[in-house]
């Protein structure tokens, strides 16, 4: 029965990244980018819910991050696009910088080519989730 919010999710979310980046190729398009936007962050509620993605974005910690991506999004709404992604992609580093050393682990230990794998270990750094 979930899972097909959760199929929806993906695909929405997928498409949002997509008309983001179409977005970017032509020139910070003001209109794709918003699409974009709000078809991701849509996206991302269907996929975990809308209480997991109110906590997530809400914590104390996470709330200078916060304030910037939706801020981000919001300039981009108002059609100020290249600001707009200026402050989201601030603001997506932020979010997700705990996401990055356990993305870049993972590349590196199913990555079999030699340089891309050192790469990739090296980027995961010594933080730990633990």
């Amino acid at each position: 029965m979930l899972r097909w919010k959760l199929y929806i999710g993906v695909g929405t979310a997928g498409f949002g990244i997509f008309f983001i980046l179409f977005g970017t190729l032509l020139y910070f398009d003001s209109v794709l980018l918003a699409f974009g936007n709000l078809l991701f962050l849509t996206g991302l509620s269907l996929i975990i819910g809308l209480r997991r993605t109110f906590s997530f974005f809400f914590q104390r910690h996470k709330l200078k991050g916060t304030s910037f991506f939706l801020g981000g999004v919001a300039v981009v709404l108002l059609r100020w696009p290249l600001l707009g992604m200026i402050l989201e992609t601030y603001g997506f580093f932020s979010l997700f910088r705990g996401f990055f050393p356990v993305a870049f682990g993972f590349l590196g230990s199913t990555c079999n080519i030699p340089f891309l794998s050192a790469l990739f270990q090296r980027l995961q750094g010594t933080s730990s989730m633990v």
